[in-house]
C-alpha cells in the first residue's frame, strides 16, 4: 500500500464519519465580534445558529410585504456573555455605527437576524447580520429612533 492510497483512504473514512464538517467549522470565518471592556468574543455563523433561535414575521420600512426573520435575540446573546448593563454600540461593515440601549435586549425584542424568509442574507441584501425589531408587534417599535437602531451588515458590537 502506498502512502498516497492510505492518505486517500483515511480522508474518505474521516468524511464518512462527519469529521470534515468539524474541520470546516474550525475554518469558518467570524461574522460578529463582541467586545466587552478589553475582552473580545468572535462568533461564526454556526456559533450564532447554535444559540437559542428567535424568529418573527414583520413588515419593515426597507422591504416589501411581511418578512420572516430568524436569528439570535439580543437578550440571549448578552445572557450568554453574562452582560446585564451598558450601552451597545453596533457597527456595520462600512463602519456606520448606532447606539442601542441594553434596555432593548428584552424577551420578544430585537434579534440579530441571519435569515430572512429562510435564506441567509448576502451583503447586498443587508447581511450577513441585521438587527431587526418586531416592528408590527408593538407601536413603540415603529419610531424613527428604533428604525435608526436597525443596523444591517452588522459585524461588531461593543458594550461599555
Amino acid at each position: 500500500m502506498t502512502f498516497q492510497y492510505l492518505s486517500k483512504t483515511i480522508t474518505a473514512a474521516a468524511l464518512s464519519l462527519g469529521l470534515a464538517s468539524a474541520v470546516a467549522a474550525q475554518d469558518e470565518e467570524a461574522v460578529l465580534e463582541v467586545t466587552l471592556a478589553e475582552e473580545t468574543h468572535s462568533f461564526t455563523l454556526s456559533d450564532l445558529k447554535s444559540m437559542p433561535v428567535s424568529s418573527f414575521e414583520t413588515t419593515t420600512i426597507w422591504t416589501d410585504g411581511t418578512q420572516a426573520f430568524e436569528g439570535v435575540s439580543l437578550k440571549d446573546l448578552f445572557e450568554t456573555l453574562n452582560v446585564e448593563e451598558g450601552t451597545i454600540t453596533a457597527t456595520a461593515i462600512n463602519d456606520y455605527a448606532v447606539e442601542i440601549p441594553m434596555s432593548d435586549a428584552v424577551e420578544d425584542g430585537p434579534i440579530i437576524a441571519y435569515h430572512t424568509n429562510g435564506e441567509e442574507m448576502s451583503r447586498r441584501d443587508k447581511g450577513p447580520l441585521w438587527v431587526v425589531y418586531p416592528y408590527d408587534s408593538d407601536i413603540a417599535y415603529q419610531t424613527e429612533l428604533v428604525y435608526s437602531r436597525s443596523i444591517w451588515q452588522l459585524d461588531r458590537i461593543r458594550v461599555e
